[in-house]
């Protein structure tokens, strides 16, 4: 009897790793991929200007891009329940690849956008896809954690490959950086087989459904803001730096992408101590005061430290909103959760891209990110006195018992 007292207690079980296996080839294909993406993010508009479209065509270009994605990421969950994630991840790589190579024959914008709308189909069913098996793969309890590293997963390339666009085409010429965002993309393929294939999340209501959820709504409207800002500053930053600066415009990309990439991961390492909820709002103040400080483009540290502090903003926003309309949604709208995220994350991109344009063709670039400052701030000021992003209701899970269970 003494002998069993004195036995040491048994072992605690192992808790599960945070990046499974399947867990880990959803971030080499979306790592792929995403280094395809950042790669022309900015050298197409470069490309659409110099071949004689101006810096409308530029804001035109990457518009383009985005409506197809905007368009696209509204029936991805349909897709993706009928096919499966790998061939659905299959389809979106191919598309963000093989198109980009056609870019080369020709500069005219109709054959720009045509290549823009083509990518953007693709960059929205590997996006949606990822995100979506980002949150359901790993322990609920982990989730903001997963969804941290997901972020760095997708915001290296930012880093890494949007300045590096616009090095390669600068030193290898533009064919050749087209050709190494379609070879980047493809080689996104090899990693397929290991993938899940499908069933993980069951077919929800949609994304028309989910967007008539406040819960789900305001949080992807108040990331909509800032990523608005991402828009403008990577279509625009290249083009409105003084003639000769364009080491500091890469420099302030590569800033802005370094920036959204580490406070993505530390809004999800730090989930527990900074809630969600706490940290969305900040992440819209400090975009804003990012953008005002662009006002000053011709300065070389306001570049820098306005790019540094809109990337800073809307990484915390995109892990902040993210995590919050998971907690909000049941296991089985993990697909129209991730979809509307990424619907206000690609179409704020867009029109941040395109609207700036139009706005800066008749005040001029430092006048555009000050009017586009204000507007944030004005944004801001409304989610402020609404004291809430999320109304007090209890979770879509628990106001829906059929789906209650499957809440993790």
């Amino acid at each position: 009897m003494a002998a069993r007292q004195n036995a040491p207690p048994p072992p605690a079980p192992r808790a599960p790793p945070l990046v499974s296996r399947p867990l880990a080839l959803v971030f080499a294909a979306t790592f792929a991929g995403m280094v395809s993406f950042y790669l022309l993010l900015s050298v197409v508009p470069q490309y659409a200007a110099v071949s004689g479209a101006g810096g409308v065509g530029a804001g035109l270009a990457t518009g383009a891009l985005f409506l197809a994605t905007t368009l696209t990421e509204l029936a991805t969950p349909r897709l993706v329940a009928r096919w499966g994630y790998r061939p659905a991840f299959a389809a979106g790589l191919l598309l963000l690849g093989a198109p980009a190579l056609a870019l080369g024959a020709s500069g005219a914008m109709p054959a720009v956008a045509a290549v823009c709308v083509l990518r953007g189909v693709g960059l929205a069913i590997v996006v949606v896809a990822g995100s979506a098996l980002a949150g359901v793969l790993p322990d609920a309890g982990r989730r903001a954690e997963a969804l941290g590293l997901y972020g760095v997963v997708a915001g290296v390339p930012a880093v890494l490959a949007l300045p590096l666009g616009l090095w390669l085409a600068g030193h290898a010429g533009y064919g050749a950086t087209f050709a190494a965002a379609a070879v980047a993309a493809l080689a996104g393929l090899a990693v397929l087989p290991g993938e899940p294939a499908g069933g993980e999340v069951a077919p929800g209501a949609g994304v028309a459904a989910a967007l008539r959820e406040p819960a789900l709504r305001l949080p992807s409207l108040a990331f909509l803001t800032t990523a608005l800002a991402a828009g403008a500053l990577v279509t625009f930053v290249p083009l409105a730096v003084p003639a000769g600066a364009a080491g500091t415009a890469a420099l302030g990309l590569l800033l802005f992408g370094a920036a959204s990439t580490v406070s993505r991961w530390w809004a999800g390492r730090h989930a527990g101590r900074h809630p969600a909820r706490d940290l969305l709002r900040p992440g819209v103040a400090v975009t804003a005061l990012g953008v005002a400080c662009l006002a000053l483009i011709d300065r070389r540290a306001a570049l820098l430290a306005g790019t540094a502090l809109v990337g800073a903003g809307f990484g915390v926003a995109q892990n902040a909103s993210l995590a919050l309309m998971f907690e909000a949604a049941p296991r089985a709208q993990f697909d129209a959760v991730s979809a509307i995220w990424n619907l206000a994350y690609d179409a704020g991109l867009g029109a941040g891209g395109a609207g700036f344009g139009l706005l800066a063709a008749g005040t001029g670039y430092p006048a555009g990110f000050a009017v586009t400052a204000a507007l944030i701030f004005a944004a801001l000021a409304a989610m402020w006195r609404s004291r809430r992003l999320v109304p007090a209701a209890a979770p879509l899970s628990r106001r829906d018992p059929a789906v209650a269970g499957e809440r993790e």
